[in-house]
């Protein structure tokens, strides 16, 4: 329990200064009925001096039928408070911490009631999961002394956590998809898929890289070179700055979104053994260098779900773009790719990539899009985004427009160029 306020709700003000006024009619007029009122008003203004001062003591259980559903999946959430205390709460109201990133579909998580020593209170919701993980608030308590004169208000904390990730790995066609990110041709010749060069046949070459139509032609062996496949150094960037925080009423804003199409991409690059690594735009800059294997996996989880530059709510104020993005820029190796995840809501975020494209790193954008087309300012929104769009690929950058209502692997494979190169 923590943050503890107590206020005057001032339900009686102004009885006093009535019950006087009545008062000194009644004396003059010499009314004795008005007389009595009087007095009467007087108790009940001085009723709520002879009552304590709430204290409630509470603990709060929070259920969850399902802790790991699949995106959409209605999750039912119970909420039990319970007075922990000696003293009977006559007015206890309590609001559930419902995260900013998922929708109540069904119920309220909000609930009153008198709460008896021992007693408690539980009532139960439903909300649309969402990609990503998503940690619950402290829920809000409010009660009220028995005159409703004073109120204490509190919060209960309880750990819970709707963890939406675990179905985006079973997503059709992810890792088909997904795999094809980073992808690196060498310049040197190999083993790989795309034709490179002849060269003749030296001892040992293996039989099945023998060019047989030419020796069936020529009768002299020659072996073919395959350009090889390095893994890429991808570095996956979440604008996550004050304009990125956009998103249609009643749904998760566009930096949700962002984090979990990063988590997706991060698990796919990962297992197809490419070096990943996370940097985000917004409060402060956040960065993980690329790496690869299973502890390096948990780091980038643990950074985009922990990482105060990717908090549920935006920031306050501008952030420093331009003091952030040269940092990234220091710290991008010569071989590093970029994957920028944005809803490119202004024109400072396309400056940015078409700067670390120029500075010789592909960029791939992938943008949700969360723009609503009612009402002439977003329809506006809608034709600046589009803009936008159309200047980064007219600037050789590949755009990715991910509608989060579908799989962003079905994104991808929609995308005519949506493979970094």
């Amino acid at each position: 329990m923590t943050d503890r306020r107590t206020r005057r709700t001032e339900r009686w003000r102004g009885v006093i200064g009535v019950a006087l006024v009545a008062l000194t009619a009644g004396l003059l007029l010499t009314l004795p009925n008005v007389v009595l009122l009087s007095v009467a008003g007087v108790v009940f203004a001085a009723y709520p001096a002879l009552t304590r001062e709430p204290a409630p003591v509470l603990s709060l259980e929070r259920r969850l039928d399902d802790e790991r559903p699949g995106q959409g999946d209605p999750v039912e959430v119970t909420v039990e408070l319970a007075n922990e205390g000696d003293a009977t709460l006559f007015d206890c109201r309590v609001v559930d911490g419902v995260p900013e990133t998922l929708r109540v579909t069904d119920g309220a998580p909000r609930h009153a009631g008198v709460l008896r020593p021992g007693d408690s209170l539980t009532f139960s919701y439903t909300v649309r999961a969402e990609r990503g993980k998503h940690p619950f608030d402290p829920a809000t308590v409010v009660v009220r002394d028995p005159a409703g004169a004073r109120e204490v208000e509190q919060s209960v904390a309880r750990d819970t956590e709707i963890d939406c990730t675990v179905a985006d790995a079973a997503a059709p066609l992810r890792d088909q998809t997904l795999a094809d990110v980073g992808r690196v041709t060498a310049d040197d010749g190999g083993s790989g898929v795309e034709f490179h060069r002849t060269r003749e046949y030296q001892r040992g070459d293996a039989p099945s890289r023998i060019d047989w139509k030419r020796f069936a032609r020529t009768g002299s062996l020659s072996t073919v070179e395959f350009r090889r496949e390095r893994a890429a150094s991808v570095v996956l960037v979440v604008d996550a700055r004050e304009p990125a925080y956009r998103g249609r009423e009643g749904e998760p804003h566009a930096v949700a979104y962002s984090v979990s199409g990063a988590r997706q991409v991060a698990a796919s690059l990962a297992g197809s053994r490419n070096r990943v690594g996370v940097a985000a735009l917004g409060r402060s800059f956040a960065w993980l260098e690329p790496g690869a294997g299973r502890s390096h996996v948990d780091d980038v989880e643990a950074l985009l779900a922990t990482h105060e530059a990717l908090s549920p709510t935006p920031p306050d104020g501008d952030c420093p773009l331009d003091d952030q993005v040269e940092r990234l820029r220091e710290r991008l190796d010569d071989r590093s790719q970029v994957v920028l995840f944005s809803p490119l809501t202004d024109d400072a975020i396309c400056e940015t990539a078409r700067s670390i494209e120029a500075r010789g790193h592909a960029v791939t954008v992938v943008s949700p899009t969360v723009t609503d087309r009612d009402g002439p300012e977003r329809r506006l929104a809608v034709a600046e985004r589009r803009h936008r769009l159309s200047d980064l690929r007219n600037a050789g950058i590949r755009v990715v427009e991910w509608a989060p209502e579908r799989p962003l692997a079905a994104a991808l494979a929609a995308t005519s160029e949506g493979v970094v190169a």
